[in-house]
């Protein structure tokens, strides 16, 4: 097998694990898709027996990108006066981190937007100058004014829309609610740049809304985290810069094709966080539909498809999906590139064990879908002050990070409440909870551990 280095292109596979056993009767069957990407991003490495390459560079190249950092410089910013010096110094700290020749820009976010370097609409090209020139423009910086996201988010997407580049990536760091503009305009924003660029957002200190910011990453296929402490800001930018200059190719499609009579119950990434793509579906006609999965690198991403088949009789078989990754045609008129594609089957048996035996990918990824969730019910009952649903909430998640291995979060969960017994969900709920640790935890719930395979 050949070497791929970083400037090469990136590799795709997809494998499939399910149980394809049915009983008389059965219709609901579900697989595990792991798709995987190498030979390209952030390491090297060999190409995976059949797997496709995606369109790529030559050597000494990598793909062209276009990065806004947008920093919020509200009011709030300067409360402590070392907050706005730490996101200064974290911004200056990303800008370090840009591959030579990105193209980039610095946003400073109020209740209005402004591109504060280089300014006019433009985006500067990384250079030893260029980047000098905006951390001087970053140390002009002060806090003051409102916040509205949404202005900062729409200028974004004018400003990467306007470059001919194959990776358009924002970072986002706020401290304060979203709180001089309404929901639906920050809603509306959201709808109109998604599927136009990825955007990471970070919450610094603990005067934000967690659901706001989960949100904003949710809806632009990026990570969300807290830096609770504004003194690492830095490590965390220079580390999520990292990750954005790592991205090789953009706009890579789920595609589930399904046959005549199935029907889609749902379609989740479930590694390496929890994310519902059902609604996000764009149909693909013949019987076809399109799920966003954004930029990749070198990484591996683990998803859940679940679909409901026709009955059948006992030793029938069928397709019941086809799960492809594709990569549009640049210019839109061809089309698209299959980058690796899998199957899912469904096999009707009387084998009893056969049919009753649940795939170890899928009840492990079952779990930590219900993890997620049980920790949002927990903490949002805790909040309303109902303390015995967040007493039975919390208890089952500690019992599910236990069982799966989710170390991380268990250790969260540990802040929160008073474990007795991990393996049946015995808690007490902690009678004070730093504000931090509870956002820690509700910010970083649907992050999960991947399945021992």
């Amino acid at each position: 097998m050949a070497n791929f280095s970083k400037s090469n292109v990136p590799q795709f596979s997809v494998d499939v694990y399910q149980n394809e056993f049915l009983p008389e009767g059965g219709r609901e069957v579900n697989g595990i898709v792991t798709v995987t990407s190498t030979g390209g991003g952030t390491t090297g490495g060999s190409p995976l027996p059949g797997a496709a390459a995606a369109p790529g560079y030559g050597p000494g190249q990598a793909p062209s990108a276009a990065v806004v950092l947008m920093v919020d410089c509200s009011g709030s910013m300067d409360y402590p006066p070392t907050k706005m010096r730490n996101a200064r110094d974290a911004t200056a700290a990303a800008i370090d981190t840009l591959r030579e020749g990105t193209r980039f820009s610095v946003v400073a976010g109020t209740h209005v937007a402004k591109d504060v370097y280089p300014g006019n609409g433009q985006l500067a090209v990384a250079d030893a100058r260029t980047k000098a020139q905006a951390k001087e423009a970053l140390r002009k910086l002060s806090a003051g004014g409102g916040t509205a996201i949404g202005t900062w988010l729409r200028l974004t997407d004018r400003l990467l829309g306007a470059a001919d580049v194959d990776i358009r990536h924002g970072i986002l760091l706020t401290d304060g609610r979203n709180e001089h503009e309404a929901p639906e305009d920050l809603r509306a924003a959201l709808d109109s740049c998604a599927g136009r660029f990825t955007c990471d957002a970070r919450g610094v200190g603990t005067d934000w809304e967690v659901k706001e910011v989960t949100s904003i990453a949710s809806a632009l296929l990026g990570t969300a985290d807290i830096v609770a402490d504004p003194a690492g800001l830095a490590a965390d930018f220079t580390q999520m810069m990292e990750n954005a200059m790592g991205k090789e190719v953009a706009d890579v499609a789920l595609r589930l094709w399904t046959p005549v009579g199935v029907e889609i119950r749902f379609v989740k990434q479930v590694a390496p966080t929890v994310e519902d793509l059902t609604g996000r579906r764009t149909e693909a006609p013949p019987r076809a539909g399109d799920y966003p999965t954004g930029s990749w690198g070198d990484e591996s991403r683990d998803y859940h498809v679940c679909v409901l088949v026709p009955e059948a009789g006992i030793g029938q078989e069928m397709l019941a999906a086809r799960v492809s990754l594709i990569l549009p045609d640049p210019s839109g008129a061809g089309a698209p590139q299959v980058l690796s594609q899998g199957l899912v089957r469904a096999v009707w048996t009387d084998d009893m064990v056969a049919s009753t035996s649940i795939n170890p990918q899928v009840a492990h990824y079952t779990g930590q879908a219900e993890l997620a969730q049980v920790i949002q019910q927990g903490l949002d009952a805790r909040k309303s002050g109902d303390f015995d649903g967040a007493t039975a909430k919390l208890g089952r998640a500690v019992q599910l990070a236990s069982a799966s291995g989710n170390q991380d979060t268990a250790k969260l969960l540990s802040k929160v409440v008073d474990v007795v017994d991990a393996a049946t969900g015995t808690v007490r709920l902690k009678a004070k909870v730093a504000e931090a640790d509870e956002m820690t935890l509700e910010t970083r719930s649907t992050k999960t551990v991947r399945v021992k395979k």
